[in-house]
C-alpha cells in the first residue's frame, strides 16, 4: 500500500500554495490528486521561480506543494470544460480548492451544487476569513489573514521596531495541513455514515490557533502577553544566548529550580546556586539582567560546538542551536529524523521536504516530481472514456492542451 489514503481520488483547484499544500500532503499520504489548472500559465504559483529571479529551470516552492499529483488542463469559463470538471468532481471522493467561494458558486462548483451532485463527496474549502462574516468573500494571502489579521505579527513586534515579516508560505502550510486533516477526518466519518460533508478551515483560524496560547489569556485574563525582551526575561534558563563565533543557541530551562543548578555546574559555578541575588526562581527573576550579563559573558567564551559537548555532560540541559536554513538541511537529526524525501525525478531524484507525519503501518511512496502544465491532459481525459479524437478536439478549440 502506498500510503494511508491509496485508492482516494482527489480533485483540486489550487492556486498559489495553500489549497495546494493541502493537497500535496493528501498525495504523500498516497491519494491520487488530479490538479485542474487553466489553460495559458495554469497554476500562478508556476511564476515562483521567476518571482525568486532565478535563471535556473527550478521552480522549489512550486515543485514542494504539488509534487505527487497529476496535472490537467480545463478551461472552467466554457460549457465543455466545466462540464468534464464536473464529470471528475462526480467521481471523486474529495474536492479541494482555496478559490472564493463567491467566484465557485458563479461556476456552480459550490459545495451545495457539488453535494447534490455527488452525496459521498468531502468538499474542502480553505479561505482567508472563513465562510461567514462580513470579510468572507475578501481576498487573502497569508501574510495578510495568517499573520496580521490574527495577531501573530504583533505578538512578535518588539516596541519601537516595525512588524516582522515572515517566510514564505508559513500559514498557507499549516492551513493546508489542517485542511488534510480535516478531510482525513471526514472520510473516516463518511466510512460510518456513507455521508460527504463540508469541511473547512481558514488562514486567519490559523493564524489565531498558532498564537492561542496568548489568545487564550486574553481572553481569561483581558490582558496581552508581552513581547519577550531578552534582556529582562524572568527566567534567563529559557533564553537565547550567543557563542564565541557570533553564533546563537537557546536554553530551554523551562523548569528553573530544575535546570539551573545543572546549567550552573556546567558554566562553572556551581557556587550560584548559593548566591542569595540567583538562588530561587523570585531571585533569579529580580536579578535578571545581573544574570543574564553574566551568562552572556560566560557564552562568549566556548563555540557552540564546545558547549554542545560541555552540555552534552548534564542531562537535565534542554537546549537546541539557532539554526540557520542552510545548517538545517544539513543537520544530522532533521536528516535522520526523515525531513526530506527523495521525489523521483527523471532517472534520478530530488531532494524535498517532507510533510511532517509518517505512517509506519502503511508507509509513503513518493511518486514524481510536480507535473508539467497539463502534462497529463489526454491520460485524464481518456480515463474519462473520451475517444483521441474527442481529445484532439478539446485540444483544438483550446479548452485544454
Amino acid at each position: 500500500m502506498a500510503g494511508p489514503l491509496d485508492g482516494v481520488k482527489v480533485i483540486e483547484i489550487g492556486v498559489w500554495v495553500a489549497g495546494p499544500a493541502a493537497g500535496a500532503a493528501l498525495a504523500d499520504w498516497g491519494a491520487d490528486v488530479i490538479k485542474i489548472e487553466p489553460p495559458k500559465v495554469g497554476d500562478p504559483a508556476r511564476m515562483f521561480a521567476k518571482m525568486l529571479g532565478s535563471d535556473l529551470p527550478f521552480n522549489p516552492p512550486f515543485e514542494m506543494d504539488n509534487r505527487n499529483k497529476r496535472s490537467v488542463v480545463l478551461d472552467l469559463s466554457t460549457p465543455e470544460g466545466l462540464d468534464i470538471a464536473l464529470e471528475l468532481i462526480d467521481n471523486a471522493d474529495v474536492f479541494i480548492s482555496n478559490i472564493r467561494p463567491i467566484a465557485l458558486k458563479k461556476l456552480g462548483l459550490d459545495s451545495e451544487s457539488l453535494l447534490k451532485r455527488n452525496p459521498r463527496l468531502i468538499y474542502a474549502i480553505l479561505t482567508g476569513y472563513g465562510l461567514d462574516g462580513p470579510d468572507k468573500d475578501s481576498g487573502a494571502y497569508d501574510i495578510a489573514a495568517f499573520w496580521a489579521r490574527s495577531g501573530v505579527a504583533a505578538g512578535l513586534q518588539r516596541p519601537g521596531e516595525a512588524p516582522p515579516f515572515q517566510r514564505g508560505g508559513m500559514g498557507d502550510h499549516n492551513a493546508g495541513l489542517s485542511c488534510a486533516g480535516a478531510v482525513a477526518a471526514a472520510l473516516y466519518s463518511r466510512e460510518k455514515t456513507g455521508n460527504g460533508q463540508v469541511v473547512s478551515t481558514s488562514l486567519l483560524r490559523q493564524g489565531i490557533y498558532t498564537i492561542s496560547f496568548d489568545v487564550a489569556v486574553c481572553l481569561r485574563y483581558g490582558q496581552k502577553v508581552s513581547v519577550s525582551n531578552r534582556r529582562a526575561i524572568g527566567n534567563p534558563c529559557i533564553n537565547n544566548y550567543q557563542d564565541s563565533e557570533g553564533k546563537w543557541f537557546w536554553l530551554v530551562g523551562l523548569e528553573g529550580d530544575r535546570h539551573w543548578p545543572p546549567l550552573t555546574r556546567a558554566i562553572g559555578h556551581p557556587e550560584w546556586q548559593h548566591d542569595e541575588r540567583f538562588d530561587t526562581a523570585i531571585n533569579r527573576a529580580i536579578n535578571a539582567e545581573v544574570l543574564i550579563n553574566k551568562l552572556d559573558e560566560m557564552f562568549s567564551g566556548k563555540t557552540r560546538e564546545q558547549w554542545a559537548e560541555v552540555f552534552a555532560t548534564e542531562e537535565e540541559i534542554f537546549w537546541a542551536p539557532i539554526n540557520t536554513v542552510d545548517e538545517v538541511v544539513n543537520d544530522p537529526q532533521a536528516i535522520a529524523a526523515g525531513a526530506f524525501v527523495e521525489i523521483p525525478d527523471g532517472e534520478g531524484t530530488t531532494l524535498l521536504p517532507a510533510t511532517p507525519s509518517d505512517f509506519l503501518g502503511t508507509p509513503c511512496e513518493q511518486r514524481n516530481m510536480a507535473p508539467e502544465h497539463g502534462e497529463h491532459s489526454g491520460d485524464i481525459l481518456a480515463e474519462l472514456g473520451h475517444s483521441d479524437e474527442d481529445i484532439a478536439a478539446l485540444r483544438k478549440t483550446g479548452i485544454t492542451i
